[in-house]
């Protein structure tokens, strides 16, 4: 049985709470497929919390999952993954109206299982995923920054990460101190050690484990931290 049908697997016959299934998968993580596995379903739980989060499943986000999938993992991952993305949905619903912080709940467990079965670097990739699907539509409400901040916390992460993701095509000032994740207040010193921390954190090789695809997405992410820190060190007069 593949991966993506042992994901299925876990989705029907975990029925009891997504609580059940997010655990049951993440803790199978050596023992059905390593890192990819892991990563990806971890991606789909908290991708369908920053969907839902502005009260609209999009279809430009859809959109944007599906061609991940297909670009990652193959046409068979299209369908499949949009099957545990609906079934998280359903489940989503159901656990509000119960209890209007049910799912919220439950991510913040999901958070807790990917920090202690993800590293650092495939949770910073993560995030960068979940805020391309906040930006698909051309528009990141406040409810969808919150959601992302809410599953940054969730997974060990900070709400600067956050800002830093959100801005890595900004082309100001402004978005270049919020990519390094530090004031424009900060010293020409600060400026170089957070720089220096930003490529070390970003590195594509971090995540090269993770397939060609996530590691060129990463390698774009590093190229916008060097566009960001040639901005400020201009605008500093620093070489």
């Amino acid at each position: 049985m593949d991966r993506w049908r042992l994901g299925i697997y876990g989705v029907r016959t975990a029925r009891r709470s997504s609580r059940h299934y997010i655990r049951l998968f993440l803790r199978g993580r050596g023992k059905y497929d390593g890192e990819r596995n892991s990563f990806l379903f971890s991606m789909l739980v908290m991708a369908s919390y920053i969907i839902r989060a502005d009260g609209k499943i999009m279809h430009s986000e859809m959109e944007y999952v599906r061609q991940f999938l297909r670009r990652n993992f193959g046409e068979i991952a299209v369908s499949q993954g949009e099957e545990i993305l609906l079934k998280l949905f359903d489940q989503a619903k159901r656990m509000d109206q119960e209890n209007n912080m049910g799912f919220k709940n439950t991510i913040r467990e999901c958070g807790t299982q990917i920090a202690y079965n993800l590293s650092y670097e495939e949770r910073l990739q993560l995030l960068a995923f979940l805020a391309e699907i906040a930006k698909s539509d051309g528009n990141v409400c406040a409810a969808e920054i919150n959601a992302l901040k809410e599953v940054a916390m969730a997974m060990g992460m900070s709400d600067r990460e956050v800002e830093s993701m959100l801005n890595l095509k900004g082309s100001s000032l402004d978005d270049a101190y919020k990519v390094l994740e530090i004031e424009p207040t900060a010293t020409d010193e600060e400026v170089r050690a957070a720089y220096r921390r930003m490529a070390v954190k970003h590195h594509p090789d971090k995540v090269a484990s993770l397939g060609e695809d996530i590691r060129k997405a990463a390698n774009e992410k590093f190229q916008k931290i060097n566009e960001a820190k040639e901005r400020i060190y201009q605008s500093r007069g620093l070489k």
